[in-house]
């Protein structure tokens, strides 16, 4: 079984840390008063993580990490539909994040575009709200209510 939890501001995030440790090697940090924390569990266990705070006129999306025994299951995917579902329930209008360069494909398959490359060779990445689409369809049905 799958399903995921979200941990509000200012929440004892102790679940979301243990898998950001885990992945990143590094521990809690001024956002995370601000942010809110997703956590996809996988058949009983914190499997996947990330976070999504608002700075600068936008929503950011950050920390997405998989455990590396359940990476391949689709967990990061569904982790950052979480992320975009909330950041859509917000009307945001625009949404960024910062990955690493071997990662931005996965970001792009969702509408993320490259904005910039920063000096440390991580991409800055960008999706306006209104070309944020959650349908796993694309419109590939006929009549579909959201053709994207």
């Amino acid at each position: 079984m799958v399903e995921g939890k979200w941990f509000a501001p200012g929440a004892e995030i102790s679940v979301p840390m243990s898998i950001r440790s885990a992945v990143f090697g590094r521990g809690e940090d001024s956002l995370d008063e601000s942010s809110w924390n997703v956590i996809v569990w996988h058949d009983g266990a914190a499997s996947a993580t990330g976070r999504i705070w608002w700075q600068e006129g936008a929503y950011w999306l950050g920390d997405i990490a998989v455990l590396p025994e359940k990476r391949g299951m689709r967990l990061g995917d569904l982790t950052l539909r979480l992320l975009l579902f909330k950041a859509e329930s917000h009307a945001a209008s625009m949404i960024r994040l910062i990955s690493p360069a071997d990662t931005a494909a996965f970001f792009a398959r969702l509408g993320f575009q490259a904005e910039k490359t920063l000096a440390t060779g991580q991409v800055q990445m960008f999706l306006k709200g209104e070309d944020l689409c959650l349908d796993t369809c694309k419109g590939c049905k006929k009549n579909c209510p959201k053709a994207c």
